[in-house]
């Protein structure tokens, strides 16, 4: 897609004032794929030069807003985590050519905040943390579960930028199940929905995306029963939370959540397993 109205394309390394009609480029897969036409400006991250993914001294993993997926696909086969299979599943759940896992970033994906998205659902799954930068170089940090605020919808200010969200060790060295369904079999996501055992304490936590308009992450103390789980779905999540498009009408989604979300209690409590 050309887009016509955009005027120029400056290096991000160059801290320039923001003004109407700039937007951040990364991949560009998402902003090139349809019109723009508010645009004037785009500002280019892939000279940045952050590390795609690093390693903290504590077992946190810290992934790059311009980390493509290709490779985080490639650093989570390598990872000596238990959860990081996770990875991989969430890479996955894209159904996206070579072309586009070389070319989208985890940052551009949590950005665009299309329910479907399942870099939101991997991070909010393990309860990753966004760092956010402002234009005076102001930092920030918000839950990936509480980043995106609805469809399309994510809380960042005009001109801030994500530049990296973080996976705590914690709940990388948990077990977790990973279920995903979809109207067609190469179809966009209808519902994703992870559970993460914690390691230390056994708490569980069940994360809803792609059926709603934004995620749901539900914590337990102790791993519920059937009915409890559903009980806490449905308080959680509103009749308007569901999400309703030409992937799947809310009644389904809302019946697919529910049903994956009871087999990934199932998996991670069975037999007394922890």
């Amino acid at each position: 897609m050309d887009l016509n109205t955009v005027l120029d394309v400056r290096d991000g390394r160059r801290h320039e004032p923001w003004r109407p009609g700039d937007a951040w480029l990364g991949g560009g897969t998402y902003l090139f794929s349809e019109p723009q036409p508010q645009l004037r400006r785009l500002v280019d991250l892939s000279r940045m030069g952050w590390a795609p993914v690093r390693e903290g001294p504590n077992g946190s993993v810290e992934i790059a807003a311009t980390c493509t997926i290709a490779q985080l696909s490639r650093f989570g086969r390598t990872l000596d985590a238990v959860a990081a299979p996770l990875i991989e599943q969430c890479c996955r759940a894209f159904l996206a050519s070579f072309k586009i896992w070389n070319m989208a970033t985890v940052g551009g994906n949590l950005c665009n905040a299309l329910p479907a998205g399942p870099m939101i659902s991997l991070a909010a799954a393990l309860d990753g943390v966004c760092l956010l930068r402002a234009q005076d170089g102001t930092l920030r940090r918000v839950k990936a579960a509480d980043f995106v605020t609805g469809a399309g919808r994510r809380d960042l200010a005009e001109g801030e930028l994500l530049r990296s969200v973080t996976l705590p060790a914690r709940s990388l060295g948990g077990r977790t199940a990973f279920r995903q369904a979809s109207l067609y079999g190469l179809g966009r996501s209808g519902a994703l929905v992870i559970g993460s055992l914690d390691p230390l304490d056994g708490s569980l936590a069940v994360t809803i995306t792609a059926a709603t308009v934004r995620p749901f992450r539900l914590w337990f103390a102790l791993p519920p029963d059937r009915s409890g789980l559903r009980r806490a779905i449905g308080s959680a999540v509103e009749e308007t939370d569901w999400f309703d498009d030409i992937h799947g009408l809310p009644e389904w989604r809302r019946h697919m959540a529910f049903h994956l979300a009871e087999q990934v209690r199932h998996e991670l409590t069975r037999d007394g397993v922890r």
